[in-house]
C-alpha cells in the first residue's frame, strides 16, 4: 500500500483483545513494507558498518606501501558510501510510508467504528479519551510499526559485524561481540518504570484532554453561573499535573539515554587499550587496530535503534490499549446477535434470508413500534411523547433508531425488526436527532448536503425551523458571502445561540425526509414565539410522514396528533395535549413543570384552561431565554 492509495478499500478487522495484540496485528497487515523496509535498511546500515573495514584495509595499504591495495580500499569505500546513500535515502521513503499507511488504518477504523456505534461512542468512552486516541495517539502507533523494520536490521547488521570481527581479528573481535550484546542489554532494568511512567504521564495527558474538551464545549453556560475560573483552576492543576509526570518520564528517558552514550563509551576505551597493548606485542597490525576502532564507534548508530524500539513501545502500548478498547466496543444488538447466532443458526439464518430479500426492496414502512414501553408511533402521524426523565427519553429516542443502550425485544417498524436491517438501512429508515445536534464547521451549504430523500429542498427545511434570523446572522457574520448558503459556521455552531444551532440541526433532519423522523427535545433552547412557528412549520412539511417528538413543551404536543405520556418505562396515558393536561395529573406535573411535592397547586391549576397554562408555560419559557442570554 502506497500513500497514494489511501484510503484503504477494506482496513480489515483488527484484534482488538489487547494493545500489544492490536500492534501485532498492524505490523502482520503491512508485513510487505516491513520487508521492503528491512531490506534498505539492511543495506544502510550494512554498507556503514562496512567503512571501517574500508577505512582500516586502506591504512594498512599504506603501512605495506601498496597502490593496488590502497585503490582497491578507495573503491569499496565508493561503494559503501554509494549504498549509505541510497540505503538511507530509500529507508527513510519506505519508514515514512509504514508511518503513515499504519496510522491511516487506525484512523480508518476509528472512524468506522464511530460510525457505526454513533452516539452510543461518547456514553461509553469519554469524549477526550476519544480525541486523544484519533490524533496523538495515531501517530504513536504508526512509529512503533515503522520504528520495528528499522530495529531489525539494526539488530541483524550487530550480528553480522560482530561475527565479522570475530573472523577478521579473535583477539578484539572477541571483546566487541561480548560488550554489544552487554550495551544493547544494559537498559532493560529501566524499561518498565520509565513505561509505567510513561503510562502515568499519558492518563493524566488524557485526563487533562478531556477536561479541556469539556470546558469549551460548556464555556458560555459557564460563563452564565460565573464557572470559568473555577474550571480553569481545575484544568491548571491538571495540566501541572501532565507536566511533573512529564518531567518524571523525561528523567528516566534521559538516565536511558546516557547510558546508552557512557557505556559505548567504556566499550570504545576498553577496545583501544587493549588495542594498543596488542599492537605493542605485535600481535595485531595497526590496519586491524583502526577497523575494530572504527566499528565500535559506528556501532554506536545503530544501538540507538534499540533505545529508539524501547521507547517508541512504551509510548505506543498505552496508546494501542486505548485504540483497542474502542475498536472493541460494539453495538448492542450486535452483540446479541452473536450470542445467539450459534444457537439459532437454522431457524435465524431462515428468517434472516426472508429479511434479506425484503431489505434488498424498498424500505419497511408503517407503524413504528417499542415492545418494551408498548409505545405505538402511527405511521403517517404526527406523534408526541413525553416523559418525565429526560434521561429516559434519550434513551427511548435511541431505541426507536436502533440504537438501543441495552439489549432486549427490538423495535418494529411496519412489523420488521429493525436490527434486522443493515445498519445503513435502518439509519435510513428512522433518523434520531438527540438533544445535543453537533454542527459541523464549514458553509451552511456544506452543512444541509446530507443524505435526502430529495423531496425536500434547503428552503423549504430552513423555513420550517424558522431559520430567518440565523441565516442573516450568518451572513452578517461572513463579511465575504452574499448568499447565506455560501456563510461560514465556526467549529459546533459556537459563534451561534442555542437556540440558532437548534433550529439549523431541524433543518438539516428536515432535509434528508426519512420515513421516520424522531426529534428529541428540538426546541428546547427556543424562545416561545418562534416555538409555535417551529411547530406549524414541522408538521405542515412532515405531513404523510411518520414524526416522533419528545417534548414537555405545551405548544408542540398541541400541534401532535397523538401524545403519549411514558412514565417509570411504560405507557401511562394517550389522548391529545388537551384533554391530557385535565385529566392526567402526571401528564399535567411534566408538562407545567409542576414539581410532585407542591401537590397542593394542583387544585389551583385545574381551575384554568389549557389556553391560560400554553400562556403560563410562554412566559415561562421566555423568562429562561432571558436567562440564557444573559
Amino acid at each position: 500500500m502506497q500513500i497514494q492509495d489511501l484510503p484503504y478499500p477494506d482496513p480489515g478487522v483488527p484484534d482488538a483483545r489487547s494493545g500489544p495484540r492490536f500492534l501485532w496485528w498492524l505490523g502482520r497487515n503491512q508485513l510487505r513494507g516491513q520487508l521492503i523496509a528491512l531490506a534498505w535498511g539492511l543495506l544502510h546500515f550494512v554498507s556503514v558498518s562496512s567503512l571501517p573495514f574500508c577505512v582500516g584495509f586502506a591504512v594498512q595499504a599504506v603501512v605495506d606501501r601498496s597502490g593496488a591495495r590502497l585503490a582497491l580500499a578507495g573503491g569499496l569505500m565508493v561503494l559503501a558510501c554509494a549504498g549509505n546513500a541510497l540505503g538511507d535515502t530509500f529507508l527513510h521513503r519506505a519508514a515514512v510510508t509504514n508511518w503513515i499507511t499504519a496510522a491511516a488504518r487506525v484512523q480508518q477504523l476509528l472512524a468506522g467504528k464511530a460510525a457505526h456505534l454513533g452516539s452510543a461512542l461518547t456514553r461509553r468512552v469519554a469524549a477526550g479519551e476519544v480525541v486523544a486516541v484519533s490524533t496523538g495517539d495515531v501517530e504513536k502507533i504508526g512509529w512503533f510499526v515503522e520504528a520495528v523494520s528499522r530495529f531489525t536490521a539494526a539488530a541483524v547488521t550487530l550480528v553480522l559485524v560482530c561475527v565479522g570481527l570475530v573472523v577478521y581479528q579473535p583477539a578484539l573481535g572477541v571483546v566487541v561481540a561480548v560488550g554489544l550484546p552487554v550495551l544493547a542489554l544494559a537498559v532493560l532494568p529501566l524499561l518498565p518504570r520509565a513505561t509505567r511512567r510513561a503510562d502515568f504521564q499519558r492518563e493524566k495527558a488524557g485526563y487533562a484532554t478531556e477536561l479541556a474538551s469539556d470546558t469549551v464545549a460548556g464555556l458560555r453556560v459557564l460563563r452564565g453561573i460565573g464557572g470559568e475560573e473555577l474550571f480553569l483552576d481545575r484544568y491548571r492543576r491538571a495540566s501541572q499535573e501532565v507536566r511533573h509526570a512529564a518531567v518524571r518520564s523525561a528523567r528516566m528517558w534521559s538516565l536511558i539515554s546516557a547510558i546508552q552514550v557512557l557505556l559505548p563509551g567504556l566499550l570504545l576505551t576498553a577496545v583501544v587499550w587493549y588495542g594498543v597493548h596488542l599492537a605493542r606485542q605485535g600481535r595485531i597490525t595497526v590496519g586491524e587496530l583502526v577497523t575494530v576502532y572504527s566499528s565500535v564507534m559506528l556501532l554506536t548508530y545503530p544501538l540507538r535503534h534499540f533505545e529508539e524500539i524501547a521507547m517508541a513501545y512504551s509510548f505506543s502500548r498505552p496508546s494501542a490499549t486505548r485504540a483497542a478498547r474502542v475498536l472493541s466496543l460494539e453495538r448492542v444488538t450486535d452483540a446479541a446477535g452473536a450470542r445467539e447466532g450459534s444457537a439459532e443458526a437454522s431457524g435465524a439464518g431462515a428468517r434472516t434470508d426472508s429479511l434479506g430479500r425484503a431489505d434488498r426492496g424498498a424500505l419497511p414502512s408503517g407503524d413504528l413500534y417499542d415492545p418494551e414501553t408498548g409505545l405505538l408511533a402511527p405511521s403517517g402521524r404526527f406523534t408526541a411523547v413525553v416523559c418525565g426523565d429526560p434521561d429516559a427519553a434519550g434513551r427511548l429516542a435511541e431505541r426507536l433508531g436502533g440504537h438501543p443502550s441495552e439489549a432486549g425485544t427490538p423495535v418494529l417498524l411496519g412489523g420488521v425488526p429493525l436490527d434486522a436491517l443493515p445498519l445503513d438501512r435502518a439509519r435510513t429508515a428512522v433518523l434520531v436527532q438527540d438533544k445535543d445536534p453537533v454542527l459541523l464547521s464549514g458553509s451552511l451549504r456544506e452543512l444541509l448536503d446530507v443524505p435526502a430523500s430529495g423531496n425536500v429542498r434547503a428552503e423549504e427545511a430552513l423555513a420550517a425551523a424558522q431559520c430567518e434570523d440565523v441565516l442573516a446572522a450568518l451572513v452578517q457574520g461572513s463579511l465575504d458571502a452574499d448568499d447565506p448558503m455560501d456563510a461560514r459556521i465556526t467549529e459546533r455552531g459556537r459563534s451561534l445561540s442555542g437556540g440558532q444551532r437548534q433550529r439549523l440541526a431541524l433543518a438539516r433532519s428536515l432535509i434528508t425526509d426519512p420515513e421516520v423522523l424522531v426529534l428529541d427535545e428540538p426546541t428546547s433552547a427556543v424562545d416561545s414565539h418562534t416555538e409555535a412557528r417551529i411547530a406549524g412549520g414541522v408538521r405542515d412539511l412532515r405531513a404523510g410522514r411518520t414524526t416522533v417528538v419528545f417534548t414537555s413543551s405545551p405548544l408542540l404536543l398541541d400541534r401532535a396528533d397523538r401524545v403519549v405520556l411514558v412514565h417509570e418505562g411504560e405507557i401511562a396515558a394517550v389522548g391529545v395535549h388537551r384533554e391530557l393536561v385535565h385529566k392526567e395529573p402526571r401528564y399535567r406535573a411534566v408538562v407545567t413543570r409542576e414539581a410532585e411535592e407542591e401537590t397542593p397547586l394542583s387544585g389551583v391549576l385545574d381551575e384554568f384552561d389549557a389556553g391560560e397554562l400554553r400562556t403560563l408555560d410562554e412566559k415561562l419559557d421566555e423568562l429562561n431565554e432571558i436567562e440564557e442570554t444573559a
